[in-house]
């Protein structure tokens, strides 16, 4: 079984705002598997289905952004998860809006959900999928930017953005189990 975590703010307020960007790929991932997000346990709305054959269960924390950590924790506990199993999306201020990377390990660069999670893992070892939001000019609006909505010139750039992202965590999720299930030569 894989995790497979969008982060971002629960509540309508939050809805459409950069910092939701990890929700915003969730749902479209969640949509095209047909994963009903329906199940709340584990401080998250999550679904269990499948994304080409592999079992997984797609969760978003109903925790605020910094304390993503918790959902985390309750979420491997009662599904016995390991860190190699695990696929975080969300937003990156470090990336132009529109740019999607993945990687497999690496500090929190700032993202509090990010730093909640790998303080509640004690490791950096897990897969994520960054998605590009932008960064402010002046460092104090960093708060304000993240949670700001996407404006209506974003949105084309944003709907395909989300699409690559859901493209990157189908491929990051076959790279994940050819690293968990190494063929033998």
């Amino acid at each position: 079984m894989f995790l497979i975590l969008g982060l971002g703010n629960p509540g309508s307020r939050y809805e459409l705002t950069r910092h939701n960007a990890g929700f915003l790929a969730l749902d479209n991932l969640a949509d095209k598997y047909k994963i009903k997000l329906v199940q709340h346990k584990y401080n998250s709305l999550y679904g269990e289905g499948k994304i080409d054959g592999l079992p997984v269960i797609l969760a978003k924390p109903m925790t605020f952004m910094n304390e993503s950590g918790k959902a985390v924790k309750a979420l491997f506990s009662a599904f016995n998860l390991s860190p190699g199993k695990f696929l975080v999306t969300h937003d990156d201020i470090d990336l132009p809006l529109g740019k999607i990377k993945t990687k497999f390990k690496g500090g929190d660069g700032g993202q509090l959900g990010i730093r909640s999670t790998i303080e509640t893992l004690r490791t950096q070892e897990f897969c994520r999928v960054r998605i590009g939001v932008d960064r402010p000019e002046d460092k104090e609006d960093i708060v304000d930017h993240v949670l700001s909505s996407f404006t209506e010139e974003e949105s084309s750039l944003l709907n395909e953005a989300i699409n690559q992202a859901v493209h990157k965590i189908e491929t990051a999720l076959k790279e994940l189990n050819k690293r968990n299930n190494p063929t033998e030569e």
